[in-house]
C-alpha cells in the first residue's frame, strides 16, 4: 500500500474537547489536512521538541530516545496505520541496522518520539480519504499556524494577559526563560522564546 508523507502544520487547543489539543498534519504534496486530537502531555512533548526547548530533566519521549540510542536502535519512520471508529493507530518503525521492527503506539506518542529522531511521518490513502480535510481556496486564507510557531496554549495562558513580555529587557527575558525551564513550565518558556526571537 502506497504511503503518503505528512508534516506537522500546527498544534492548538481543541475546540471540541476541553484539556485536549488538535495536532494538524498535512500531506507534503497535496492540500489535505489530517487533524488528530491528543492529550496535553503529548502536546507539550511535541511542542517543546518543535520549539527546541531543552527540559531540565528528560521527558518520557527523551528517555525513549536515550534508551534506543544505548541499544543502537533508530526510528526510521512513523506510520499512522489505521483508523477504527474515529480512533487513530500508529506504528513506530525501528531498526538496529540489521532487522526492522514495528511497535504499536498512539499517534501522539509516535510523533513525539519521531520528532526526536527526525523521522518522517506517513499515512495511507485510505486514512486520508476517510479522515482528511481538503483545503479549498477560501480555507487557504485561514491556514493553521506554521510549524515553527506551533505551541501549546493552556486555558490559563489564553485567558490571562499578565504574561506580556514586550516591556522586559533581553537580559530579564533570558532570566525568565531559564526560570521557566527550571520549573518545567514549557508553555511560558515558548512564549518567552518567541519574544526573544522577535528581537533578534
Amino acid at each position: 500500500m502506497k504511503k503518503i508523507k505528512l508534516e506537522i502544520l500546527g498544534l492548538s487547543s481543541s475546540q471540541s474537547q476541553t484539556g485536549s489539543f488538535a495536532l494538524v498534519l498535512g500531506e507534503t504534496e497535496g492540500n489535505r489536512r489530517l487533524p488528530i486530537i491528543i492529550g496535553m502531555f503529548e502536546a507539550q512533548a511535541i511542542a517543546i521538541e518543535i520549539e527546541k526547548i531543552v527540559p531540565n530533566r528528560p521527558m518520557t519521549h527523551d528517555l525513549f530516545k536515550s534508551f534506543a540510542n544505548n541499544f543502537h536502535f533508530t526510528v526510521e519512520e512513523i506510520v499512522i496505520s489505521d483508523l477504527k471508529e474515529g480512533v487513530f493507530f500508529a506504528k513506530i518503525v525501528c531498526s538496529d541496522g540489521l532487522k526492522k521492527s514495528e511497535v504499536d503506539a498512539r499517534p501522539s506518542d509516535a510523533i513525539a518520539i519521531g520528532l526526536r529522531f527526525d523521522s518522517p511521518i506517513y499515512t495511507y490513502e485510505s486514512i486520508l480519504a476517510e479522515a482528511g480535510i481538503v483545503l479549498t481556496d477560501e480555507a487557504e486564507e485561514e491556514k493553521v499556524e506554521p510549524k515553527a510557531e506551533a505551541k501549546v496554549k493552556t486555558k490559563k495562558e489564553s485567558s490571562s494577559k499578565k504574561d506580556d513580555f514586550k516591556n522586559y529587557s533581553v537580559e530579564k527575558l533570558n532570566d525568565l526563560l531559564k526560570d521557566a525551564i527550571d520549573k518545567e513550565d514549557y508553555e511560558r518558556a515558548a512564549k518567552i522564546r518567541d519574544e526573544l526571537s522577535k528581537r533578534n
